[in-house]
């Protein structure tokens, strides 16, 4: 018997033994954690999608230069943000190198 596969039954009953000890984060505590480990991204990431949004309603109503601006500033965001991810991504790997 000592010599016999797990089943998936006993994966449950080793849950149930380990108890309030194995915790699952949930969707708010994950954001929670990533955003104080790098706000620039979501910040970055709501510029972005404010500036398309704003870019998109000018273009509607006909203001054409301040629709373009706009798209230029979308432009910059995007770039932002994708630096603060590489950074973030860098600083962890060199964290978890040392």
């Amino acid at each position: 018997m000592a010599n016999e596969e797990p089943s998936d039954l006993d994966w449950i009953q080793l849950r149930r033994e380990m108890g309030p000890s194995y915790h699952v984060e949930t969707t708010k505590e994950k954001f929670a954690r990533k955003f104080s480990a790098n706000p620039f991204v979501p910040i970055g990431c709501l510029a972005t999608a404010g500036a398309l949004s704003y870019g998109l309603w000018c273009f509607r109503t006909g203001r054409s230069k301040l629709s373009q601006q706009m798209m230029r500033v979308r432009i910059v965001a995007q770039g932002l943000t994708i630096t603060a991810l590489v950074v973030g991504v860098v600083l962890t790997a060199g964290k978890t190198l040392k």
